[in-house]
């Protein structure tokens, strides 16, 4: 006996099966059997939120989680966001605002930021900050995050229709 468990997980609608040793990280999985590397590793504390994902509909940190705990889940990364090679709405609002500098976290913040617009379509300056408290920036001081967040759920709001 091999000591591996078989694992099902579907990353951004496509579905992936694979024997895994039960200590594989879900980040491993993602970027290393998903061959996924938007995800980045970073701490592997949950410190840090670079390998920030959706679970289910929920923010999770990949880096702390087994991948035999994601079995049967329905996972979205940093790539479920763009279309076609076109930026979704977040991820022009960063590059507009010049909301990153050298890259490194802005998976896990544009992750944390489509969870925290999901949940709340008009966020506060605040909201915000603790919508992406998870998440550490060492480049860009979160100023043009922030803006770049609040401006996407404006652009948002008026593509749905609703007036702020």
């Amino acid at each position: 006996m091999s000591g591996k468990q078989l694992v099902n997980i579907e990353i951004n609608g496509k579905k992936y099966s694979a024997e895994v040793e039960p200590r594989l990280l879900l980040v491993d999985f993602i970027r290393d059997t998903a061959k996924l590397k938007g995800t980045h590793i970073g701490c592997d504390t949950t410190s840090c939120g670079a390998c920030t994902i959706l679970l289910d509909g929920k923010s999770i940190k990949s880096c702390t989680m087994f991948a035999v705990e994601a079995d049967g889940s329905k996972i979205s990364t940093v790539e479920s966001l763009a279309t076609d090679g076109k930026l979704n709405i977040l991820q022009n609002a960063f590059w507009e605002h010049h909301a990153l500098q050298c890259g490194y976290c802005t998976p896990g913040m544009l992750m944390s930021s489509t969870f925290l617009l999901s949940r709340n379509p008009d966020p506060t300056e605040e909201e915000i900050r603790e919508g992406i408290a998870g998440n550490i920036c060492r480049c860009t001081g979160y100023i043009n995050i922030i803006k770049a967040v609040k401006d996407a759920a404006l652009v948002m709001s008026a593509e749905t229709g609703k007036e702020k």
